[in-house]
C-alpha cells in the first residue's frame, strides 16, 4: 500500500490505497501502548461510510492489547474530547478525515484532559508507529468494549453554559443547519432545539454520504445558500463532517465565511471577558482589530488546533481559534467546537439585535485568498528561498512555513499537515492585492518544476 499522509496532527490516507483496517489498528495502538495512563480508551466516528469498518477494526485492536474500549459510534470531534474528560479515559480515537474528500478517512488522537495531543506526543506516536509491534494479551486480560447510550448530554450542556439561553430562546430565530452527512447533526439538532429555534436541517444523516466536497467553502455551499433564501432563513450554519469547523451565509442568502465564525464569535466573548486570545498565524487580521478594540492582547501559534491550544494553555487565554471556522472556548473544551460557534454567534445575535449581516458588516474588513499548490517535498525549501529573494521589503516569519508581513497585507506559505499540497494564504484589503501575492507564489512554485 502506498504510506497514508502522518504528520503530528495525525493520520489521513484514502480507504484501499494507503489506509486500511490494519493500518489503522497498528497507529492506534501504537498509540495507546505509549500511555502511562491504563484507563480506557475512547472510540468515536464522524459519520463517514468507511468509519464503522475502522472503528470495529480499532476496537478489537485495542481489546487485544489489553484495553478497555468506551465506543460512542457518530460524534463531532469535539464532543469526543468531552466524551474523554466526562469518563475519565486515558486517551481518545476519532476516526475522521475531516474536510477531504469521501475516499479518504483518518485518526485524530485525544490526550485525557480531552484536548487533540500536542506535537511533542505526536512525534512519539510517529515513531511507535514505524517501529510497531502487536504485543497482544491473553484471553484472561483482553479489553472490554462499552457502547455509550448518551454521548451529547455533557457538551450540550457546557455549550448553553457559556450563552444566555433565554434570551436567545425569545427570539425563536429560523436557522437551517447544513451538516453535509456528517456528524454535526447528532449534537446540532438538539442544540438548536434548547436554544428554541425553528430549525431546517439538510444532509442530517451521517451516512457519510456527500452530495459535494465537504469543505464548507463559497464555491461548494452554493446549492445550500440557495435553499436558504428560499428557506428565508435569519441564519445559515455550515459544518465540516466532523463537525469542529462551521461557516455562515447570512440573513440575505450571503456567504459570510469561515473566518467571520471566529471574529464574531471572538468580539462577542470579549464584550464580556478580558485577557490573551491566540489565533494561528494563517487567520484573519480581523481578530487583532478586534483584540485592540476591547484592550486586549493577540498572540499568534503555527497552523494546528494543538498548536494553538498549547498556546492558549501557557497564557491562560480567555479565547482562541483558527480561522477556518474553529473557535475554541477554554469553557468548554480545548478543541475548535462548531456548536460553541453556533450558540455563541446566536448570544451575539440576540444581544446587540443585530442579523449575521450586520454583525459582520461591524468587523473590520479583509479579503483572504487560499490557493492550493502542487510541489514535491524536496522543492519546497528552493521555494521558500525564492520567496525570500522576491519579498525582501517584507517582515519575514518562520513560525510555521514562511511567512511575510507588509503594513497592510501578509502571506503564508506552508506544507499541509492533512494533504500532499503546499498551501498559500494571502490576505489584504483588496481581493486583487491578496490574489497577486498567492499568484506570485504558485508563479514561482510552476518556474520550478519547468
Amino acid at each position: 500500500m502506498k504510506e497514508p499522509i502522518i504528520s503530528v496532527s495525525g493520520l489521513r490516507g484514502i480507504i484501499g490505497e494507503s489506509l486500511d483496517p490494519i493500518l489503522a489498528i497498528k497507529y492506534s495502538c501504537a498509540y495507546v501502548g505509549g500511555l502511562e495512563d491504563e484507563g480506557p480508551i475512547v472510540v468515536t466516528r464522524d459519520g463517514r461510510s468507511t468509519g464503522t469498518m475502522l472503528a470495529l477494526a480499532i476496537c478489537s485492536g485495542l481489546s487485544a492489547i489489553g484495553r478497555d474500549v468506551i465506543y460512542g459510534d457518530v460524534a463531532a470531534t469535539p464532543t469526543t474530547g468531552i466524551l474523554v474528560r466526562e469518563h475519565g479515559a486515558a486517551g481518545g480515537i476519532q476516526i475522521s478525515a475531516s474536510h477531504n474528500p469521501a475516499p479518504y478517512n483518518g485518526i485524530k488522537l485525544f490526550e485525557s484532559s480531552g484536548r487533540v495531543i500536542p506535537a511533542d506526543a505526536g512525534q512519539k506516536v510517529i515513531e511507535a508507529y514505524r517501529a510497531f509491534e502487536f504485543n497482544t494479551v491473553s484471553h484472561e486480560r483482553v479489553g472490554s468494549i462499552s457502547n455509550l447510550a448518551d454521548t451529547t448530554s455533557a457538551h450540550l450542556k457546557a455549550v448553553l453554559a457559556t450563552v444566555d439561553v433565554e434570551r436567545i430562546k425569545a427570539q425563536k430565530y429560523k436557522v437551517v443547519l447544513d451538516s453535509h452527512h456528517g456528524a454535526g447533526s447528532v449534537l446540532g439538532r438538539e442544540l438548536l432545539t434548547a436554544l428554541g429555534c425553528e430549525f431546517t436541517c439538510l444532509g442530517d444523516t451521517p451516512d457519510g454520504l456527500f452530495t459535494r466536497s465537504p469543505e464548507p467553502t463559497e464555491v461548494n455551499l452554493r446549492e445550500t445558500t440557495a435553499m436558504a433564501v428560499d428557506l428565508k432563513a435569519q441564519v445559515v450554519f455550515c459544518q465540516d463532517p466532523d463537525a469542529d469547523r462551521l461557516a455562515l451565509i447570512d440573513e440575505c442568502g450571503v456567504y459570510v465565511g469561515e473566518e467571520y465564525t471566529l471574529a464574531i464569535a471572538l468580539n462577542h466573548a470579549l464584550e464580556s471577558r478580558q485577557g490573551p486570545v491566540v489565533i494561528n498565524c494563517s487567520s484573519s487580521r480581523m481578530s487583532a482589530d478586534i483584540c485592540k478594540s476591547h484592550g486586549c492582547d493577540l498572540h499568534l501559534s503555527a497552523v494546528g488546533e494543538a498548536n494553538v491550544t498549547n498556546k492558549m494553555k501557557s497564557l491562560e487565554a480567555v479565547y482562541g481559534g483558527e480561522g477556518n471556522g474553529g473557535p475554541i472556548d477554554p469553557r468548554v473544551g480545548f478543541v475548535r467546537d462548531s456548536f460553541v460557534a453556533m450558540a455563541q454567534v446566536l448570544d451575539a445575535m440576540a444581544k446587540n439585535e443585530k442579523t449575521i449581516g450586520q454583525l459582520a458588516a461591524a468587523i473590520p474588513r479583509y479579503e483572504i485568498c487560499k490557493t492550493k499548490i502542487a510541489i514535491d517535498r524536496e522543492s519546497i525549501q528552493l521555494l521558500y528561498a525564492k520567496l525570500t529573494e522576491q519579498f525582501s521589503d517584507a517582515t519575514k516569519s518562520t513560525m510555521d512555513g514562511l511567512r511575510f508581513d507588509w503594513d497592510d497585507k501578509w502571506i503564508l506559505v506552508r506544507p499541509s499537515n492533512t494533504e500532499p499540497i503546499v498551501r498559500a494564504i494571502a490576505e489584504a484589503s483588496n481581493e486583487s492585492d491578496a490574489a497577486a501575492l498567492c499568484q506570485v507564489a504558485a508563479e514561482l512554485a510552476a518556474n520550478l518544476s519547468s
